[in-house]
């Protein structure tokens, strides 16, 4: 499914790096004239695909005098890819750079202020992209995955080595030419068996907003899995300094618990950096307080680039 040019979004198409091929959205920015303005990059969370959300941040954004940039990440929705549904953090944060130079030549943009925004899984994705790309001049993230590790910590021993079996399992199999193994991103029982978001409302919030679009599977590669253990962008905070730096935390959050959050906006210094907290669960910014979160990320955004 392809959206129309509008006087609000244009459809664009970029290659990345090896070549390739990434669909998205280009939001022009609803101000006038046609002097340059700033624009943003941004990235969805975990499997997400552009009309999961994203596109309301970016109307948002644009009426505000902001061009922004939405795209389907490789293997997912329009975009291609080698390997379908396969979510790799290394891989995304060097496409998001590559996002980054496609947009700093797009009409109206300009390339002295661009900013990224992430939410979730793209949140931590946006952290290690800003933190080794100092073209980004100003970071906003939502509801940050922060570490892997931590989160393979608080598996029990016996799932974890259960895990690590079939993990090799998987890698010889797809080394031999004999398949691509696939999880479930939600379950609606979610102690029913492997899958990436073990909460009932991760279930439900998918299953409500996401299974209505034609691009959003409920499914990834076991490689995204192993991938996301070993992925810790709260390694790289400190790398997003001096660009202004906004976290908005949600104190309800049972993915990405708030304590977490806070600490790791306490670990950077060296810049402006601002910590919006709502009292919400994981979801909530992109519906019922949708308007505070994009508010906070729009007003802190003008404050630091128009």
């Amino acid at each position: 499914m392809t959206a129309p040019s509008s006087p609000l979004r244009t459809p664009v198409t970029f290659c990345t790096d090896d070549g390739t091929v990434l669909r998205g959205w280009h939001y022009h920015p609803q101000s006038e004239g046609d002097a340059p303005a700033p624009i943003v990059v941004l990235h969805n969370g975990f499997s997400g695909v552009k009309e999961v959300h994203l596109e309301n941040y970016a109307r948002v954004f644009a009426e505000a005098g902001l061009g922004a940039l939405v795209f389907d990440h490789r293997g997912l929705g329009e975009s291609g890819g080698r390997v379908r549904q396969e979510v790799d953090p290394a891989q995304y944060v060097a496409d998001f750079k590559d996002a980054v130079t496609f947009a700093m030549a797009l009409p109206r943009a300009d390339a002295r202020r661009v900013a990224a925004w992430g939410s979730s899984y793209g949140g931590g994705v946006v952290i290690q992209a800003t933190a080794t790309d100092p073209r980004v001049a100003c970071l906003v993230v939502q509801v940050p995955f922060l570490s892997g590790g931590q989160i393979w910590r608080r598996i029990p021993p016996a799932q974890q080595a259960q895990m690590a079996g079939w993990f090799a399992q998987q890698r010889t199999l797809r080394a031999q030419g004999q398949g691509i193994g696939m999880v479930p991103v939600v379950l609606e029982d979610p102690t029913s068996g492997p899958c990436i978001m073990q909460t009932r409302r991760s279930w439900e919030w998918c299953m409500g907003s996401a299974r209505q679009l034609p691009n959003w599977r409920n499914e990834v590669t076991v490689r995204s899995l192993e991938l996301t253990f070993g992925f810790e962008p709260a390694a790289y905070l400190q790398g997003v300094a001096p660009r202004p730096f906004m976290m908005i935390g949600a104190e309800a959050d049972d993915l990405f618990p708030m304590e977490a959050t806070q600490q790791a906006f306490d670990s950077v210094s060296g810049t402006h950096k601002r910590l919006v907290t709502l009292d919400c669960d994981h979801y909530a910014p992109y519906d019922e307080r949708f308007a505070e979160s994009s508010t906070a990320a729009r007003d802190w955004l003008v404050e630091h680039l128009l």
